[in-house]
């Protein structure tokens, strides 16, 4: 531990392998840490993984990587009290070479993919916490551990340390995050035969299915919910903002029970085992909430960096991409050998160009919009609901009088103006 390296990643997720694996390939000396008992151990998140950004890393990894299913249909509920109105998209074509994207159990994929980082070079440890790094005249030089003489020395620290980022933190990249800028998840992941699943999602062996669900399944606080296929198990979880919980005094586990239990969900889960159950701070701030990133010898990448689309549920690629980017600033500073945040602010510039800031930047005001205004999930959900309900109920009534009877409905509860407002001040919010 006492040998310095070119680049110490502190960090095994998405992020921090990405990076190592990078900086690997590139012949540099590279020292992996992780606080867990293995890369995998203490990540979550929902557990779709992107193929674009993955496959930059490793070509067809797909041939190799401990995936479970590839995703051929994606579903949108916006859900009621005892009903659900649906849309998505299913496409055989995301069944085969080179897919869209998969399902995954994160306490496999992370091991495999660090594995991948070792392999090509890395040095990885585990079991070992990163209590700060090290600064020397204005310049990080290195970490400390909770080890014994556990200094360590390098060029750069990338710190993927996750959202809540305490290494960041006391460099002073940001502060304490506001309550509106993190969400909290709660996931259980459901043992369950494979033809159970086959048979109640409509699918074949590796063909897999995801369920985002909107409305009723956080109890009208800005927030969604989840159901995935994997090969013999489902992934379902709910999350929403701390303030939405502090707001409406609900616990995060309340809210999961309440969805295991709902009418529109209950029957995928019948006959299951729960065999995990897991807890995860989510960055929700988005484009306004991303901290300083790079400076002198440190780079901030992944959920550390607060790259999540929470919009697009889009996570785990961003954190791979912003790993590949910082690991080739890295590289690029070696090469000079100057490690100056001027140096290193090529990564800053990678990322403001890359699709993951201009994503970030589209929706900047989409999460502050939708928890300002809760309208948007505890009534026009519900009113989603009832129109649909009364427009395909064949009762005698002329279906253009229905039409009429759904708009008068609408605009009695919300007034036309009230209702022309949050329409236009919606798609403002996503445009």
């Amino acid at each position: 531990m006492s040998e310095k390296f070119d680049v110490i990643v502190v960090g095994a997720g998405p992020a921090g392998s990405a990076c190592a694996l990078t900086c690997a390939k590139n012949g540099l000396n590279v020292l992996l840490i992780e606080r867990g008992e293995y890369p995998g151990a203490k990540n979550v998140m929902g557990g779709v993984l992107y193929r674009k950004q993955m496959e930059e890393l490793v070509p067809e990894f797909w041939k190799e990587a401990p995936l479970e299913r590839p995703v051929i249909e994606q579903r949108f509920w916006m859900m009621d009290k005892e009903s659900v109105v649906q849309f998505g998209y299913k496409g055989l074509e995301w069944g085969m070479e080179p897919y869209n994207n998969f399902t995954v159990l994160r306490a496999q994929f992370d091991q495999w993919f660090a594995k991948k980082a070792v392999e090509a070079g890395a040095l990885l440890i585990n079991e070992t916490v990163v209590t700060e790094c090290i600064v020397e005249n204005g310049k990080v030089v290195g970490i400390r551990t909770d080890r014994p003489n556990g200094e360590v020395y390098a060029d750069v620290v990338v710190l993927a340390d996750g959202v809540n980022s305490l290494l960041s933190k006391q460099l002073g990249f940001h502060k304490e995050f506001r309550p509106d800028e993190v969400a909290l998840t709660v996931m259980e992941v459901i043992n369950l035969p494979k033809e159970k699943i086959n048979d109640r999602f409509n699918l074949e062996d590796n063909q897999g299915c995801t369920i985002e669900i909107f409305g009723d399944s956080t109890k009208g606080n800005l927030g969604t919910a989840f159901v995935y296929t994997n090969k013999e198990s489902l992934n379902i979880g709910v999350g929403t903002t701390l303030s939405s919980m502090i707001k409406a005094k609900i616990k995060p586990y309340e809210l999961l029970d309440y969805l295991k239990t709902h009418p529109m969900v209950k029957p995928m889960l019948a006959g299951g085992e729960s065999a995990e159950y897991l807890a995860h701070l989510i960055p929700e701030g988005g484009y306004r909430s991303v901290p300083k990133v790079a400076g002198n010898g440190v780079i901030v990448v992944g959920d550390a960096a607060q790259l999540v689309n929470a919009i697009h549920r889009e996570g785990s690629n961003m954190a791979m991409s912003s790993g590949k980017m910082a690991a080739e600033a890295v590289v690029k500073a070696h090469k000079s050998g100057d490690f100056s945040e001027s140096s290193l602010n090529s990564y800053r510039e990678a990322l403001n160009s890359s699709f993951i800031m201009k994503d970030l930047e589209k929706y900047k005001d989409a999460a502050h919009t939708f928890e300002k205004y809760p309208q948007y999930f505890n009534e026009y959900v519900p009113m989603m609901n009832k129109a649909m309900s009364k427009f395909f109920t064949v009762d005698g009534t002329p279906k253009r009088e229905k039409q009429k009877q759904i708009m008068k409905s609408v605009t009695s509860e919300r007034g036309t103006i009230r209702v022309l407002q949050d329409i236009y001040r919606a798609w403002k919010a996503v445009k």
